[in-house]
């Protein structure tokens, strides 16, 4: 099983995730949300992420300049991209920068998940996320809510997927037996309030997690 905290902006927040057997470890570089970090922040950071663990650069649309500056920084193993880049965006995003792309697809219902099979022999990993309401203040992600996880099963790619989506320690097991992932991530299920993780809930979503495979 595969475990990703997402959003990490403290050294101690990304030691207690790789201490409690996170595998991946993401950095959100997507400046309206308040988990949002700086490339040179991100450098600090992945001085604590110790070898086994993979980073995970989170960027929404991002331009090629930006990408740069993390990829120079913080060395990421995977870009996630978490707004609307076409598979032509993924497939130009790995042959500029040689580095993984986990391409996000937010859900609401069996359509959503499957235009995540247009990506294809594209990217490297897909993300499915709860589809955010249409309020002008929701993030693309992150916003603790939760899809219905039937959804998933007209998913007929290929491609490997992580689900996220609202899941903390209370309900991954449920989330992990229903769809069969292999994967998991969450970020506001770690925290007490937007943005400020909580070792203890990290290391509670990871215990949850590990235990239901």
């Amino acid at each position: 099983m595969d475990v990703k905290i997402c959003g990490l902006k403290t050294p101690e927040a990304v030691e207690a995730a790789a201490a409690s057997g996170a595998s991946h470890i993401g950095l959100n570089f997507f400046p309206p949300s308040p988990r949002s970090i700086t490339p040179e922040a991100a450098a600090d950071l992945v001085a604590h992420v110790p070898d086994g663990v993979k980073v995970v650069a989170l960027v929404v649309d991002a331009d090629d300049a930006l990408l740069q500056a993390i990829r120079d920084a913080a060395h990421p193993d995977i870009f996630q991209l978490h707004g609307t880049e076409s598979p032509n965006r993924v497939r130009e995003i790995k042959a500029r920068f040689g580095v993984s792309v986990m391409k996000a697809i937010r859900v609401a219902d069996a359509a959503d998940a499957r235009s995540a099979e247009a990506y294809d022999g594209i990217a490297d990993l897909i993300l499915f996320d709860a589809k955010p309401p249409k309020d002008k203040d929701k993030l693309p992600g992150g916003n603790g809510l939760i899809f219905d996880w039937m959804a998933l099963k007209a998913y007929k790619g290929t491609t490997p997927w992580m689900l996220a989506g609202g899941l903390d320690a209370s309900n991954v097991a449920e989330a992990i037996r229903v769809t069969g992932a292999k994967a998991v991530d969450t970020a506001s299920g770690a925290e007490d309030a937007q943005g400020e993780k909580n070792p203890d809930r990290i290391r509670a979503f990871v215990s949850a997690a590990l235990q239901a495979q």
